[in-house]
Formats: structure tokens, sequence, C-alpha cells
């Protein structure tokens, strides 16, 4: 069964022979990627007409993420319509991702992503008077692709839906996922008064936000107040229940970058542990 993919960051330096790769090892497979400047494109057309291969490409558009893109407007148009002439180019249209957005409020949410992707309907209209179709859109982040579900044409990229975690859950009730990855850990330490010692550092859970960096499962009134790379730090004021060895669950406030600090992810159904699955994510080379 064909299938598409689509690497939704675009390929530079050997990343270009790598994606390439893909298109001749898997002939059945559908690859597309992105490009966000004529830089990018020239380098990356340069070898695929090496290997007389076809590129599926979208337009990145920056709408206010400053991260990857280029913004809506004259030079976008440019360039879309550029790589719509190109003959070894498959234009697929426009990839615009707005993670920027994290408004709780569904309300001002709604009418913050509006604003921020208004330029991008402004462009899709002009690029179609000139007639230059835009035949899909790839839109939206967890907090917004609801708000994008509803245009015509579009594809909605949200990831954090797939396990969810604590942050989202906590910062966006309208968005009622289960969350379907939990971490375990235990007690390692009693240190001083009111404190407990979880094995959960850095290199167990995600760690760039502030603290929290995750909710422990349970009636557990622990506040997190240090973490460091092993240890995760807690202030409890009835330390006497607790013993060292003592097992607790905990979601990620984050989930996204702990799943990768994990070689595989152990499956449950039912109370029993079922099976493994390997982080092959995790992995920044191709074997």
């Amino acid at each position: 069964q064909d299938e598409d993919v689509l690497l939704a960051m675009q390929p530079v330096a050997i990343q270009i022979k790598r994606f390439c790769d893909l298109i001749e090892n898997y002939p059945r497979t559908r690859f597309s990627t992105l490009v966000d400047s004529d830089f990018s494109f020239q380098n990356i057309r340069k070898e695929a007409s090496l290997r007389s291969i076809k590129l599926r490409l979208w337009l990145d558009i920056n709408n206010g993420m400053n991260r990857t893109g280029i913004e809506p407007g004259e030079q976008a148009q440019k360039l879309y319509k550029k790589l719509s002439a190109d003959p070894q180019t498959i234009l697929k249209g426009l990839h615009i991702y707005d993670g920027h957005i994290h408004t709780s409020d569904p309300t001002k949410r709604q009418m913050e992503c509006e604003s921020d992707f208004a330029p991008v309907i402004r462009m899709k209209a002009e690029l179609e008077k000139d007639g230059y179709p835009v035949k899909k859109m790839v839109a939206g982040g967890t907090p917004t692709f609801p708000i994008h579900e509803k245009r015509a044409n579009t594809d909605l990229s949200p990831g954090t839906t797939l396990l969810w975690d604590d942050g989202y859950a906590s910062g966006y009730a309208d968005l009622p996922f289960m969350p379907a990855a939990v971490l375990f850990t235990r007690i390692v330490s009693k240190p001083g008064p009111n404190l407990l010692c979880f094995d959960l550092g850095h290199k167990s859970v995600a760690s760039e936000m502030a603290l929290p960096r995750v909710r422990f499962l349970g009636d557990h009134a622990f506040e997190q107040v240090s973490q460091s790379e092993e240890h995760l730090i807690v202030r409890c004021h009835n330390t006497d229940s607790y013993n060292t060895g003592d097992a607790f669950y905990a979601l990620p406030v984050h989930i996204c970058p702990t799943v990768s600090k994990y070689p595989k992810v152990m499956t449950v159904q039912d109370h029993k542990i079922t099976g493994s699955w390997r982080v092959a994510a995790r992995d920044h080379t191709l074997k």
C-alpha cells in the first residue's frame, strides 16, 4: 500500500542525500519535505536532478513561530511560483506550523490563530488569482489543530495528542485527551527534613521548562524544588509516610523530549506489560 510521509524539517547538507536515499530505497512511499528559501531549493533540486528523481515539496511558511519558514508575502509568492513551474518538482502546497500559540482560553486562542493565519490566507488567494493553485495546506500544532480542522483541503499536524502530557492537560481543558505515557520512579533517598529524592533527573524527563517537571499520580503533597542529572528533589511535610524504594508513577509535563531519552518504551494493557516499542527517533543517524 502506498503511503505519504512528510519530513517536516527542511533537509540541508548530508540530510539532502539521505532524503533522496529514502525516495530511491522506498519507491512505494511518497516522501515529501519542506523548503523555505531558493538556496535550499536549489541544493535539494541539484541532488534530485543527479539521480533523476522527482521532488515532492511543501513551501514552509513562518506565520509567527519564528523558527523556520519564509514569511507570507511577495518573496514567498515568488518562491512558490518558482517551485510550481519547476519540472523536477511536484509542489504539494503550504506548510504552516503555529506552535507559538499557547493561549489557554479557547476563544482567545482562536482569535490569535485566525489573526496570525490571515496573511497566509491572503497569500493563498493572491497565488490562486495569478493561476497558481494551492492544492493543500498542512497546518496547526496541538493547541490549534481544532481551529485548522475547519479549513478546506487542510491536513493537521498535532503531535502531543498521540501520548499527551500534563503540560497540555493542565493548559487546555478544551482538549480532553487521555495520557498514554507514564514514568515509573522510586524514592532513592531522604536527604533531610521534609525532603525526598527520586531517580527522575534531567536524563529521565524533559527539563527545559520551569519546575514542576512531572505530576505525580495519587494523593501526594509534593513540591518539586530542584533537579539534577539523576535526581529530583521534592519537599513534603509527611516524609515519615514514605521509605526509600517506594514506587510512584508520574506524568511528564512535556512528553516529546522525554520519549527520546529512552531506547524503548514498555507497552501495558490490562495492567500487564505486553511488550515494548523501540524509540527509533532518538537515533540521529541512519543505519
